[in-house]
């Protein structure tokens, strides 16, 4: 009995200072690592927090790299660490996930916003392109790119987030459907794998690795440098807004916009829940082509949706715009008194929804929960959705903006790591909704979570075919049911590209096997 105590108490002991050794010699070892920027272990509460406001996950450092060197030399260690090492890793662009996607629980977060490196190159030749560090904020590309008279094609609404993180996802906008997604327009990347190799990629050169990481949700690799598409910038924007009471007829012209050969730069659709005073609301950024049938609409208490439209045009060809915009407008089925229209510069109109963000902060209503909920759904199941949806789940209020419009699958190339419906038309539908701290109300975080509840049993029981865009599942099979037959695809190159599951835990798709032997 003495020898049975004696080594029990001795395989205790060496249990406890393996496990010891194992979590409190990871921060001592990061510490020893010669980087160009530096970690910080103490001040790393922001890490735990994002645009969502739904998931604190407190990371063990934050790491602020000057170089690429610094983000390799970090994952090498933590890979050549093997399995004793619970440590993962997650990059932060601007923070603007909404599930914890960006965090990295007793794990390193990289601040990818500090990583300094090559200057911004604009090529201005007969292919135009911008090199541009993966944290370079696509509203800084936009304004050195126009310094040479040449934008980016494609787009997503906000332009303050970083180049790799809506390249991780897909990058949409009401653009997509004549360029296709941001990854769709990116020519070359530089990546450090799970492994912490720094590698270049493009369709000639690493080409599993580039189609990868495009759409991947950042399980392949950190995009730290990308070659992204340019074409000539216009000067203005005629900004156009009409409404819609029958949703049918507004999903018909939105696909005969986004199918005719001469049709608007940018299409877009919202739905509109109950909202007093709407056209009123608009006079204060836009001018009705008729006033008085204007102020006689009234929005209260009914749904309807809103075609919001642009046509891009240089100053010197203002001329010819009346007749094209007249032309395209006299095609569709619109209610003719709800007809708003406006000019404004081409980097205003990108830039739209910070002049909202900057309100809100203004309010304290920025940093609260947003429980957002972003779907692709098939063209032949959008009615079917609308039906429901808009005509049993949400009936009295949105919470917040809810965007509609179709895309063209053809835009989108499906050797990437994005998850889109079968159809040749699909469209994204996104609940942009915004929760009140405390309220138990309709405004409340619960509610609306049981409304994207309702919305995503409804999706599941009609079988629509629907795919989230922006995904957030809480299982392994889920992942495996949202991936489908590109499951073992994608879990081939997690594999081949970060076998350990260092990166991105956030996104809760693999998790990191740990060994105590």
């Amino acid at each position: 009995m003495l020898f049975i105590r004696s080594f029990m108490i001795l395989f205790l002991c060496y249990m406890t200072i393996r496990i010891n050794l194992c979590f409190s010699s990871n921060p001592y070892s990061l510490r020893t690592l010669s980087v160009d920027g530096h970690f910080s272990f103490d001040e790393v509460h922001h890490a735990a927090e994002d645009f969502g406001n739904m998931f604190q996950l407190l990371p063990l450092a934050v790491l602020y790299p000057k170089s690429v060197s610094d983000i390799a030399t970090t994952i090498r260690h933590i890979w050549m660490m093997g399995p004793n090492s619970e440590l993962t890793v997650a990059a932060r662009g601007h923070s603007h996930s909404l599930q914890g996607q960006a965090q990295a629980h007793q794990g390193v977060v990289i601040n990818m916003e500090s990583l300094q490196g090559p200057k911004m190159h604009v090529y201005t030749g007969n292919y135009p392109y911008v090199d541009a560090s993966g944290g370079e904020l696509w509203i800084d590309i936009l304004r050195e790119c126009l310094k040479y008279g040449l934008a980016p094609k494609s787009w997503t609404d906000y332009l303050h987030l970083t180049v790799g993180g809506t390249l991780s996802n897909a990058g949409v906008s009401g653009q997509a459907f004549r360029h296709g997604p941001q990854i769709s327009n990116v020519h070359h990347m530089e990546v450090v794998t799970g492994k912490g190799e720094v590698l270049n990629c493009s369709e000639k050169q690493n080409s599993d690795l580039f189609h990868s990481v495009l759409g991947g949700l950042g399980q392949f690799g950190i995009i730290t440098r990308a070659r992204i598409s340019l074409e000539p910038a216009p000067d203005m924007v005629r900004w156009i807004r009409v409404l819609y009471s029958d949703f049918t007829t507004f999903a018909a012209d939105q696909e005969h916009l986004i199918g005719a050969e001469t049709t608007f730069d940018y299409i877009e659709g919202f739905v509109i829940i109950n909202r007093t005073g709407l056209l009123n609301n608009w006079r204060s950024s836009f001018n009705p082509q008729d006033p008085v049938q204007a102020s006689q609409f009234h929005s209260d208490g009914r749904t309807l949706y809103c075609l919001e439209l642009a046509k891009y045009f240089n100053r010197d060809t203002a001329d010819a715009l009346n007749e094209e915009v007249g032309n395209s407008l006299s095609q569709l089925r619109y209610i003719t008194s709800t007809l708003f229209q406006t000019e404004v510069p081409y980097i205003e109109f990108l830039d739209r929804v910070h002049v909202s963000e900057v309100k809100l902060r203004a309010k304290g209503l920025w940093e609260v929960p947003h429980p957002w909920l972003n779907l692709l759904i098939p063209k032949s199941k959008i009615n079917d959705f609308a039906d429901e949806v808009f005509g049993n789940i949400l009936t009295d209020t949105s919470n917040g903006p809810i965007l509609i419009y179709p895309v063209n699958k053809s835009k989108w190339d499906n050797r990437t790591s994005a998850v889109i419906p079968e159809e040749d038309i699909f469209y994204l539908v996104a609940f942009l909704t915004s929760a009140v701290p405390s309220s138990t109300g309709t405004d409340g975080l619960e509610h609306i979570l049981t409304q994207n509840k309702r919305i995503l049993e409804f999706c599941e029981i009609a079988r629509l075919g629907m795919k989230q865009y922006l995904p957030h599942y809480s299982t392994h099979e889920e992942w495996k049911a949202h991936f489908g037959p590109r499951w073992e695809v994608f879990s081939k190159r997690k594999s081949s590209y970060d076998p350990m599951a260092i990166l991105a835990p956030g996104q809760r798709i693999f998790q990191k096997a740990i060994s105590f032997s």
